[in-house]
């Protein structure tokens, strides 16, 4: 496994890359087959120690990250952030049957983010921000299970019977949404189909 520190606004020192390294290839020995890449960002930002370690394995990602006082506290608080979510997605996994053996590839997604300050002096909104991603095809139980691994409040991908994008979105009632093309509810089939 390949693990690449990056420190921000303090220097290096080899107690602490042996620390990181230390910590997560127990983790990673533990609940995963192979990882190909590690990065790990330790920061100080207003006398407050953060780390944020990124763990890529194949499509599949998971994040952990954290403030402390104490970079190592930090470091131990992100690194086992990154196991229950490994151990969540195990466990997950187990119960779960695969969909489908052959799935189509991935579908390329542009995003833009636009600044609507334009709007109120009459102007269009300028773009801020332009990027691209590929959506990868999943389940829905896949694509929750890699948005909760992820932290993050969305996900695009694409249904793994056909190239069609949705988005599953966390809720501010913490609930989930499904955003998918067509009439017909994602749910109701794939219940069907078991």
């Amino acid at each position: 496994m390949q693990v690449n520190i990056t420190f921000r606004n303090m220097f290096a020192t080899d107690a602490l890359r042996n620390h990181v390294q230390d910590k997560l290839a127990k983790v990673v020995d533990k609940y995963l087959d192979k990882v190909t890449e590690a990065h790990v960002t330790l920061s100080l930002e207003r006398y407050l120690h953060q780390a944020d370690v990124n763990l890529h394995a194949g499509h599949f990602h998971v994040r952990g990250k954290e403030k402390s006082e104490d970079m190592y506290a930090s470091i131990d608080m992100a690194i086992d952030k990154i196991e229950r979510q490994l151990k969540k997605h195990k466990e997950r996994l187990k119960s779960h049957r695969p969909a489908h053996i052959h799935q189509p590839g991935p579908v390329r997604v542009r995003y833009e983010v636009f600044s609507t300050r334009e709007e109120a002096y009459g102007l269009a909104p300028e773009v801020i921000r332009r990027d691209e991603f590929l959506a990868k095809p999943m389940s829905v139980e896949e694509a929750l299970m890699q948005m909760d691994l992820l932290n993050n409040d969305f996900l695009v991908f694409t249904r793994p019977d056909s190239s069609d994008v949705n988005v599953i979105y966390r809720r501010k009632d913490g609930n989930y949404g499904l955003i998918a093309p067509g009439g017909e509810s994602v749910l109701a089939r794939q219940a069907a189909s078991k």
